[in-house]
């Protein structure tokens, strides 16, 4: 039997080649998506679509309120989502602690089907400066998840693997493309209409649209214009 994985899966770019590399490496893999109360829900239609077409072994959606907390324009409707801006503030976009809660219920259910390795497509290169996009997180929370299960103590240490950490877009995208990801499937916009249709003018879009580019990829993205 191959050994189990979970992965955090957005139906994003960077997810959806976070799945393919735990594929690629042989793993049976468990797509792990949030409904947080998110702007749209282009992105968890996607998520169901490429979970399916990429043969995940399962897919699980959990719920969550985090709208109810505020404090983020991608959960609370009386925020704006800016269009992009090259500043090193942390972005209004910022979701409190959402990768905290992510992993931590990723290792809720790594620990329940035991499976060690869970997979999150974080990277602090091309990024709008979340501190929870940092290596030093990604140490940090494993350090934590093996101290806190009864895995880790019993002999089964937890693995948090973030392939694209140090990985612009550019080279998330050629690696991608090398795993036969479709990226036309994936959803990565902040803004995106209820057919999955990209704005092209948010954070993520930017990043988006500059990675195809320089990775000399057609841009696979529908764009609402």
């Amino acid at each position: 039997m191959n050994e189990k994985a979970v992965i955090v899966f957005s139906g994003g770019l960077d997810s959806t080649t976070c799945l393919a590399l735990a594929k690629q490496q042989g793993f049976d893999c468990t797509a792990l998506t949030f409904d947080y109360q998110q702007r749209h829900c282009a992105e968890l239609n996607a998520a169901q679509a490429i979970a399916h077409r990429m043969g995940a072994t399962d897919h699980r959606i959990v719920t969550l309120n985090m709208g109810q907390f505020g404090g983020s324009a991608l959960t609370d409707q009386n925020i704006a989502v800016p269009d992009f801006e090259d500043t090193t503030q942390v972005p209004i976009t910022y979701v409190p602690a959402r990768n905290s809660v992510f992993l931590s219920i990723a290792l809720a259910l790594a620990e329940a089907i035991e499976a060690y390795d869970i997979f999150i497509g974080v990277s602090h290169i091309d990024y709008s400066g979340y501190p929870d996009c940092r290596p030093k997180f990604i140490e940090a929370f494993q350090n934590m998840a093996n101290l806190a299960t009864k895995a880790a103590i019993e002999g089964h240490p937890i693995k948090i693997h973030a392939p694209l950490i140090h990985l612009d877009k550019a080279q998330t995208i050629k690696f991608g493309v090398q795993a036969g990801v479709d990226y036309s499937m994936t959803v990565s916009c902040y803004r995106a209409d209820n057919e999955g249709r990209a704005c092209g003018s948010c954070d993520s879009c930017v990043y988006r649209k500059q990675g195809f580019a320089q990775a000399g990829v057609a841009d696979p993205t529908r764009y609402q214009s």
